[in-house]
């Protein structure tokens, strides 16, 4: 493996079309590091890459999971890091889901354990409190690091010890690669991005937004979780007369605009990354002369 090369930061900077425009120069692929785009039949509201750019550049994990099943982080970790390794040229992982990233680049150690509703439903019986207390009995390194409120990362320790016998403390950590990897991030002024966010809207819906929610919602029903998520839930609140078509498309530019904001948080804690600004007119240029230096 001669190395990695990740393009990263908030949803609408454009990373699916630099990294496109990389690839082919490359003659390379692109893994995708978005939750949502393993999911097969979420195409529009994912912005998963067309019909067109999948064919002119190899793209994978996408469409690798159906839409009643969990992918989980460990399996997502584990088909990326067997494609990395199977390459002879560096691939490109491009995405905004910053823990599948952060689960390649750091080599995040990752219990095997697949979750277990059954087993978290009578654990969730308990209560919180008693739950937190037994995670303080058999693994206090655990409960040192997970707040007596926070009821999930609480049922997930305490469902790794149970499937395993070993605490999930034991069996975390970061194992970095030994490859080299260039780690290149896009972002921008505040209000492009949110300009981007609304136009990206816009193409959504011109594209058939709404027809494919309503088709996923009578495929899978409407309880169906993926349809709960950003952009989804508001075409479903479409859908069900809860707003108009207008209402349903700014509640989409103000939730993605809040989720952009995390997404940046995420990655301004990484200093490895190095940022480049949308807005510049040379912006390609620029970063396929970083990509050079780096596989020289």
């Amino acid at each position: 493996m001669s190395g990695l090369i990740v393009i990263c930061g908030a949803t609408a900077t454009g990373k699916s079309g630099i990294a496109s425009s990389v690839a082919q120069k490359l003659r390379s692929a692109i893994l995708s590091a978005d939750s949502r785009q393993v999911y097969r039949e979420f195409d529009i509201g994912t912005a998963k890459p067309n019909k067109v750019d999948r064919a002119s550049v190899p793209h994978y994990l996408i469409d690798i999971c159906d839409p009643t099943e969990t992918l989980t982080l460990s399996e997502y970790q584990q088909q990326a890091q067997n494609l990395i390794a199977a390459a002879d040229s560096p691939l490109l992982l491009v995405g905004g889901t910053g823990l599948y990233i952060k689960s390649i680049v750091r080599g995040l150690k990752i219990p095997r354990v697949a979750p277990m509703p059954e087993l978290r439903s009578q654990l969730a019986e308990l209560g919180q409190s008693q739950c937190y207390a037994i995670l303080q009995q058999v693994d206090r390194s655990a409960a040192a690091k997970i707040h007596g409120n926070d009821s999930f990362r609480t049922l997930r320790a305490l469902e790794v010890f149970y499937a395993t016998g070993r605490p999930i403390s034991e069996q975390q950590g970061e194992n970095p690669p030994d490859y080299p990897i260039l780690q290149i991030g896009l972002d921008g002024d505040v209000e492009v991005l949110v300009d981007r966010i609304r136009q990206r809207t816009k193409q959504m819906l011109a594209s058939g937004w709404v027809a494919e929610v309503e088709y996923l919602g009578e495929k899978y029903g409407w309880d169906l979780p993926l349809l709960n998520t950003l952009g989804y839930a508001e075409m479903k609140q479409y859908l069900a007369e809860k707003v108009t078509l207008e209402e349903a498309e700014n509640l989409t530019v103000l939730h993605t605009r809040q989720f952009a904001k995390q997404q940046r948080t995420w990655f301004r804690a990484y200093p490895e990354i190095e940022w480049f600004d949308v807005s510049l007119p040379d912006l390609s240029d620029r970063i396929w002369e970083r990509v050079a230096r780096f596989c020289e």
